[in-house]
């Protein structure tokens, strides 16, 4: 039964007519193509503007009139793709982005005009036969290449530059001949062209485009240009697949050609050349990988965000294959917009006996957008940088990001701070031998049900480019680190990274830390100090890099603190670990009327008005912090030697705090050699904030204060008893931490005089620290006061001095110590 042949809609030889005229005639603003190359950051017109030149004072008027019509000349909208096509053919450029915006702007001229087209919808909804349909304009319009091919090229190049020679020649003959009937045997055009064409989706439209969910794609999307939303779960090794076969036959010498448009093709085995057919030789075909065209691809895994599953469903996956230019540009981990053509293909192999009639489906991408970019790929956008500059004058820019970190969650403003120093990180360091000393931070939080421990593991997975969040009883050790995994596509034992590699360059969040197994929990040993992960399975020996910041929450032993037994015991975590945390914070939550009336209120308004109270400074939006912290990451500071000095004896009044604590059975943490690199990593960060290139003494100062206030809520309730929260009680309380732990010294003290050291401070250094607290002055010179006529310090040098007093019962009891020791 014959049935009726339908004309189609679309004239295709119309439409490749109006894309020839489009990619020789559009033209484009040079401000708007640097706009859109740079991200939308915003530019002064400084390099386009007619205003004074300091360097036309240098010159005569000729060459002033010169350089004006030169930057005139500049503004003038450019012919964008012809002069891509130039580049093309001069072999500068591999890649064709056709941009559909621009084609919406060809396709309302044309609507003007009179001859409506619908370009834009008509690739939208057959873009697979579109990307053919414009590769065959494209080779029209090609221009003639400016540059001669020369023995520096490659030889993908001659050999291409040889062929279109050819088929040049052959055109020319058939067009001189007589007979129209014979055809001239031309190269296949997929073998002649040296570029990749995508397209890039539409941006602005009358209706809001928004990126699909995996599970909203459906068949009604068959052969249409889509754009679907995931995170990368895989990305496959790129190898090169064939697009243009290439035989000879033994018996004629014909080159034979076959282009592969599929996954699947049947190699050639007879000649199909005239030759052969009249001779009927049959001749054997031999392939040619030479004169073959390959080029590369990438397969990659995207799954369902998190927030687009539906309850009690999981999350769906979908195959992408990335082709020449788009190979590379997706790493495992990413959240990416990948617009791309929705197509189905069959199964292969032993596949498609089990399959049946099934047939699988797939996504060729088109073009890639990441969503959170890489601090040293980030574009930083001139106005927020202004936004923030002007606020890093006034010197509350380091309060102020502090509190831009989950500002819905009430107070902890000391944990938020660390939490800051952490994105920031410290400076790397490579020896000559090739020894690396880490520079990202560390942190663990420890702390009572209902202190908003994981909200800010959340937060800070949101705000980093590379940030992964799992949980201790739902990661194993393999999970966290790297399994062994047979190769869908090559069947090759292959190494599938766990949680750690994917946050490479980023940070890990790991909740309920205290609920892993132990054996599970070592496999981060060598992740937290070395960086690295080194595997030995199924005859795959190799390390794997990790060099990744670990967050880790915990609760304490048996759910909530115990002040009945000692703190090592409530922590309940090996020593090992514990060293390799740069800051463990303990967080109790103990009731206080002031502080519990406040936190409800904070609470309430969060949900009664959806969003964070106002507070006294500004709080930052998460990109700003972003951006901020990219900037910050670009300085590496140095220590000076009277920094690394004054460290010096800090790490010592540590260590001998250390050795008191351990007689009293109050030991917190121990003190080790890492403890002190911890604080240079977290000084190097604060200078980082600050845009600087070296460590001053402040930052060590802040560095060992937020050490000692990881504490701070231990000791807020000691011995069973409620400690005097009077502002003079809370300054002298902080006045005296600071001189145990040897901060806030005068410039010039006597660093040998041990009966002076860590209780001489200089009055200056300990007032600005006591008003950063939130101090007024009145209250800083009453304490003094109070305490002056308690004989507990006296001023001197004229009140620059802070001289804590000593008594003659201390100095014995010192000197029985030591006769001990």
């Amino acid at each position: 039964m014959a049935l009726l042949q339908y004309k189609g809609p679309v004239n295709y030889e119309d439409h490749q007519e109006a894309f020839q005229d489009f990619l020789q005639t559009f033209k484009a603003s040079p401000a708007s193509g640097l706009s859109n190359a740079l991200g939308d950051m915003n530019l002064d017109e400084d390099d386009f503007s007619d205003e004074y030149d300091f360097m036309d004072d240098d010159d005569d008027e000729e060459g002033q009139a010169a350089r004006r019509r030169s930057r005139a000349q500049a503004k003038q909208p450019k012919l964008k793709y012809a002069d891509l096509l130039q580049k093309i053919a001069d072999r500068f450029e591999e890649e064709i982005t056709i941009d559909l915006d621009d084609l919406a702007k060809y396709d309302e001229a044309l609507e003007e005009n009179g001859t409506p087209m619908k370009l834009v919808s008509s690739i939208e909804n057959n873009a697979k036969h579109y990307l053919d349909i414009f590769c065959q304009a494209v080779d029209k319009v090609m221009p003639i290449p400016t540059r001669e091919i020369n023995f520096k090229d490659d030889v993908l190049d001659v050999l291409m530059s040889q062929r279109t020679a050819r088929n040049n020649a052959l055109m020319r003959a058939a067009a001189e001949a007589t007979d129209p009937t014979v055809e001239p045997e031309l190269f296949p055009a997929e073998l002649t062209r040296r570029y990749t064409l995508n397209f890039k989706p539409r941006t602005a439209s009358s209706e809001p485009i928004k990126a699909l969910a995996v599970r909203q794609v459906r068949g009604e999307h068959l052969g249409h240009l889509i754009t679907v939303r995931g995170i990368t779960t895989r990305v496959s090794d790129v190898k090169p697949t064939v697009e243009v076969n290439a035989y000879t036959c033994d018996r004629c010498g014909c080159e034979i050609f076959q282009p592969v448009g599929n996954k699947t093709f049947g190699p050639l085995s007879e000649c199909p050349s005239e030759d052969c057919k009249q001779n009927q030789s049959k001749g054997q075909l031999h392939h040619s990988t030479r004169a073959s065209k390959f080029q590369p691809f990438q397969e990659v895994k995207i799954q369902e965000m998190a927030e687009q599953v539906p309850v009690g469903h999981i999350p769906r996956m979908l195959t992408v294959l990335c082709h020449g230019a788009l190979v590379r540009r997706i790493n495992p981990g990413d959240v990416v917009d990948i617009a791309g053509i929705f197509l189905p293909t069959p199964y292969t192999g032993f596949k498609a006996i089990r399959a049946g009639l099934l047939t699988d489906t797939y996504l060729e991408a088109q073009h890639v957008t990441q969503h959170k970019k890489a601090y040293e790929d980030l574009a930083i956008d001139n106005r927020v940088f202004k936004r923030i500059e002007q606020y890093r004058a006034s010197g509350h820019v380091y309060e102020y990001l502090a509190k831009s970190i989950a500002p819905e969650i009430y107070g902890h403003l000391d944990v938020k701070k660390a939490l800051l120093l952490l994105l920031v990180g410290g400076a790397t360091k490579v020896m000559g031998d090739g020894m690396r000393i880490r520079g990202d931070i560390n942190i663990c939080l420890m702390g009572d049900p209902g202190v908003a421990k994981s909200q800010l593991l959340k937060y800070i997975t949101k705000v980093a480019p590379r940030g992964v969040y799992t949980t201790g009883r739902g990661s194993s050790g393999v999970g966290l680190t790297a399994a062994v995994m047979k190769d869908p596509v090559t069947d090759e034992m292959i190494l599938e990274g766990g949680a750690l590699v994917l946050a490479d360059n980023g940070i890990c969040c790991i909740d309920e830390f205290d609920k892993m197994d132990d054996s599970d929990r070592t496999a981060i040993h060598e992740v937290m100090e070395q960086q690295t992960i080194s595997i030995s399975k199924a005859g795959i020996s190799t390390t794997l890099n990790a060099r990744t910041s670990i967050l880790a929450a915990a609760n304490p032993l048996y759910g909530r603190y115990n002040p009945r037994i000692s703190p090592v015991e409530n922590i309940n975590l090996p020593a090992a670990l514990l060293s390799r945390f740069d800051v463990l914070f303990l967080i109790l939550d103990t009731p206080t009327r002031d502080t519990d009336a406040l936190l409800a209120q904070h609470v309430t308004y969060v949900h009664m008005n959806n969003r964070h109270p106002d507070t006294d400074g500004v709080v930052f939006t998460p990109n700003e912090v972003r951006q901020y912290v990219a900037q910050a990451r670009t300085f590496s500071p140095t220590v000076p030697t009277a920094v690394s000095e004054y460290m010096v004896k800090a790490y010592v009044k540590m260590r001998e705090q250390q050795s008191r604590d351990e007689k009293n059975k109050k030991q917190f943490a121990h003190t080790s050699p890492r403890t002190l690199l911890g604080i240079v990593r977290l000084a190097q960060a604060l200078a980082r904030l600050r845009f600087s290139e070296e460590v001053v003494q402040d930052d060590v100062d802040e560095a060992l204060r937020l050490i000692e206030a990881s504490k701070e809520s231990l000791y807020a309730d000691r011995d069973g008893f409620r400690r005097d929260m009077s502002p003079s009680s809370r300054i002298y309380n902080m006045v005296r931490a600071l001189a145990e732990s040897g901060q806030c010294r005068p410039d010039n003290a006597d660093e040998d005089d041990d009966e002076t050291l860590g209780m001489e401070l200089s009055m200056r250094k300990v007032k600005d620290r006591v008003i950063a607290k939130g101090f007024t002055e009145d209250q800083w010179q009453t304490a003094v006061m109070e305490y002056t006529d308690l004989d507990i310090w006296q001023t001197a040098g004229n009140g620059t001095r802070l001289l804590f007093i000593v008594s003659e019962a201390a100095h014995m009891a010192r000197d029985a110590e030591l006769e001990m020791e």
